[in-house]
């Protein structure tokens, strides 16, 4: 937000520098630059007036004015600007004049007609970046006076940077009520006239909700001179504080809003039929808005609406049917206190911005609009002239805020006592109202313009800002605090990574939103998070796997004549389960090229799925109670991939990235990929010191011919469910394949070991648990023995 130091100086005028001034807001927690008006300021530019014009006589596009700057005679002054007219008043360089950007006016002849200086742009005179034609000024501007002082340039500008929660600064009266706390000033409030009603013109108001809008005020006035001109005061004003000049009732809106905080809008009175209703929408129903974009309306947007229908988005912008126009002469003003929840979602939804809904998504002040109605019809008055009808009102008063502050708890978090006076006379330059009570405790009372207090911390906060932190004395903190103690069953996210680190693997950090037709390649089953407002196309929605940035990070350094590749990334996913937003932090990895960097020892081969397990399996904290369980992932190669499982709950893939994928995405080669949840890798298993075995273990192998169906872990799986508990280890160490077996059957070998901590194991108690081992697993897998 931008505005002029002279306009917070009518409000408010501490015995301080503008950089004074700067440097106390910054330290009351409000970020500000100070910008001149011009980067460079014009000599020897006055007001003139032009008293006639003529063609030139050697040049189609040009004209000889005769232009008055006060001084009697007249000068001849060569102009090809396009809105030079008879009568206008205009800024004139005169002849030893220089303007921004080092031009330098003198007396020379353009096309053989001597020109005496030169009519000014505004962007001739550093007002602005481009502009058409002269820059037209007040008919009644006074001949021959300076323009940096007619236009008041030797000012300057404070840029502010506000935080959402300082709705309340969001204006001149706004800042300048922050500028009188800091200083311990008071403030000049110039009053608004009241308006003298006449006549009985009016439109009824009504509001459906009270929970979205607390008050709603408007007037008609009629009678408006339609050919009225915003004087240059104002402009400027709006111009130094970034808002364009478009009409004089817009502008009149625009400024009250910069002075009061109060956004308003200009409604066409003689389009606008029978009584003004704010409500939501109803379904079907559609809206033109004043920038053209049509809004099928389908979401209970908040609704301003006549007897005809919807004529404006409550607290974002008006509707083109009711627009002003320089034909204008009746018009309905509206004022409002739009609820910041009620308006926010629609401007997110239609991706819509407005200097009105960044004030009404940070709170407005909601006993302000009757006065902003007053000052409103002032400014038009003056311009426009015209008759004021009466205001038309409906609403509700809001709750007051009050909040119980205690004198020691204020003492505690600042660290500083700061005496119960100080305190007192602190909350009343911010208008907060204290009432003394037993215990050291006030009952304070907040204006309702500080949505931003509610709590006694707030007012702790403010205390602090006013009576400056620069006072309260550092102090080491006397708070005794305990060390924290990480169960040793949860492993930090970091030792995770370093394991993968350590394994080769290097970790790429990627963007949370992810491209709509690789997303739903990735994962066509989990319904997509869209965003209001993409930065890009290709980023429109929020990532559910964590397979997309890897890709798009292989695909780039693949591209750049890195072929082998080990990327892992530790971040959130986010789907909608049950109509609510799930964040899961997961971590996923990416394995392409050869197995091994190059290198002599080993054959060269491609890496495979076994490479990539092993290196998920270094990670599990717990490995007996993970599994692998084979299963069908549409991104992953069928038959190359396996579902991550723990105690029998799914928590992952691992696979190769299907053929068709790869093709559809123009991937180098099939990559290897895994994603697992976080939480299920950071559970592990705390060690417990065994003793050593006093007494030997015995082997046994078990060679079985099983259905090619059956997999290693489902062979172990029945194996432990009939062995006793002194079976200590089960492994595969052999598989065979061949004609004698056919193509529907192959042969395992397992190794088992025995062993008992308390006496040495006879032959007949294992012959006894091999053989329940096998008429398990004969009934359970269709496992015979293969001899």
């Amino acid at each position: 937000m931008k505005l002029s130091e002279q306009w917070l100086r009518e409000w408010v005028n501490p015995p301080a520098t503008i950089e004074q001034i700067a440097e106390r807001l910054v330290m009351g927690g409000l970020e500000l630059e100070i910008e001149p008006v011009c980067a460079e300021m014009p000599r020897g530019v006055v007001v003139g007036r032009i008293v006639s014009l003529e063609p030139h006589p050697n040049a189609e596009r040009l004209r000889v004015c005769q232009v008055d700057v006060g001084k009697g005679a007249h000068s001849a002054i060569v102009c090809g600007a396009a809105n030079a007219r008879a009568g206008m008043v205009a800024p004139v360089a005169l002849p030893g004049a220089r303007l921004p950007g080092g031009m330098e006016i003198k007396v020379s002849a353009l096309r053989g007609v001597e020109s005496s200086g030169m009519l000014c742009s505004a962007s001739e005179l550093g007002l602005a970046e481009k502009s058409e034609g002269l820059l037209e000024l007040d008919p009644d501007a006074r001949l021959g006076t300076p323009i940096e002082k007619h236009l008041a340039l030797d000012d300057r500008i404070l840029n502010l940077e506000i935080t959402p929660n300082r709705g309340d600064c969001l204006s001149v009266v706004g800042l300048a009520r922050e500028v009188a706390a800091l200083f311990g000033v008071q403030m000049t409030r110039p009053r608004a006239k009241q308006a003298v009603v006449v006549g009985v013109d009016r439109h009824a108001v009504e509001i459906e909700s009270q929970a979205d809008c607390s008050a709603y005020a408007g007037r008609v006035m009629y009678g408006l001179n339609a050919r009225a001109r915003t004087p240059d005061a104002m402009r400027e004003r709006l111009r130094r504080s970034g808002v364009r000049s478009i009409q004089p009732l817009v502008d009149v809106t625009n400024y009250v809003m910069l002075e009061l905080g109060q956004p308003m809008h200009a409604f066409d009175g003689s389009k606008l039929s029978g009584t003004v209703r704010v409500r939501r929408a109803r379904k079907g129903e559609a809206l033109t808005l004043l920038n053209d974009q049509a809004l099928e309306l389908q979401h209970d947007e908040l609704l301003i609406c006549d007897d005809s229908g919807p004529v404006a988005l409550a607290g974002v912008m008006g509707g083109a049917s009711t627009a002003v126009s320089a034909s204008t002469s009746r018009v309905f003003f509206e004022s409002a206190c739009f609820a910041m929840s009620a308006v926010a979602g629609t401007g997110r939804r239609h991706k819509l911005a407005s200097d009105a809904l960044y004030r009404f998504e940070r709170g407005v002040d909601p006993d302000l609009q009757r006065a902003a109605l007053e000052r409103a019809t002032e400014l038009t008055s003056q311009i426009c002239g015209g008759e004021a009808g009466p205001v038309s009102y409906a609403g509700r008063a809001l709750p007051e805020t009050r909040i119980r502050l205690r004198h020691a708890r204020l003492t505690k978090l600042l660290g500083h006592d700061i005496s119960a006076k100080d305190v007192e006379a602190l909350l009343a330059r911010l208008n907060v109202s204290t009432r003394n009570e037993v215990g050291g405790t006030w009952a304070t009372q907040v204006p309702s313009w500080r949505y931003d207090l509610r709590i006694e911390a707030d007012l702790v906060e403010e205390v602090a800002r006013l009576y400056g932190y620069d006072r309260i004395p550092a102090k080491p903190y006397a708070a005794q605090l305990a060390p924290g103690r990480p169960s040793e069953a949860d492993r930090s996210l970091s030792s995770i990574k370093q394991r993968l680190a350590a394994r080769g693997w290097r970790e790429v950090i990627s963007l949370a939103f992810a491209d709509r037709a690789v997303q739903e390649r990735l994962n066509p089953g989990v319904e997509a998070i869209a965003l209001d407002n993409p930065i890009a196309d290709n980023q429109s929605l929020m990532r559910s796997t964590l397979w997309g940035g890897l890709i798009e990070a292989w695909r780039y350094n693949h591209a750049r004549q890195a072929p082998r590749l080990r990327l892992f990334e530790a971040g959130v996913c986010f789907t909608r389960v049950g109509g609510a937003i799930t964040e899961t932090p997961r971590v996923a990895g990416l394995a392409a090229g050869s197995a091994w960097p190059e290198q002599w020892g080993a054959p060269a081969r491609a890496i495979d799925f076994y490479d990539v397990k092993a290196d998920l399996e270094a990670l599990l904290g717990e490995p007996a109670a993970f599994g692998f369980e084979a299963g069908a992932h549409s991104a992953l190669h069928p038959g190359r991939c396996a579902r991550v499982v723990e105690r029998g709950r799914a928590v992952g893939w691992i696979g190769e990235l299907h053929p068709g994928l790869v093709a559809d995405l123009g991937l180098p080669s099939a990559a290897v990929v895994f994603e697992v949840d976080a939480a299920a890798l950071r559970r592990s298993r705390v060690p417990r010191a065994r003793a050593v075995p006093e007494f030997p273990a015995s082997r046994r192998d078990l060679a079985l011919v099983v259905p090619e169906t059956v997999t290693g872990a489902a062979l172990e799986a029945a194996v432990r469910k009939a062995a006793p508990e002194t079976l200590q280890e089960v492994f595969v160490f052999d598989v065979y394949r061949g004609p004698n077996l056919g193509t529907t059957f192959k042969s395992m070998a397992l190794g088992l070991i025995f062993q008992d901590s308390s006496r040495t194991l006879t032959d007949v108690e294992i012959d006894s648990a091999m053989a329940r081992i096998n008429a398990e697993v004969a009934a359970t897998l269709g496992a015979t023995g293969r001899t």
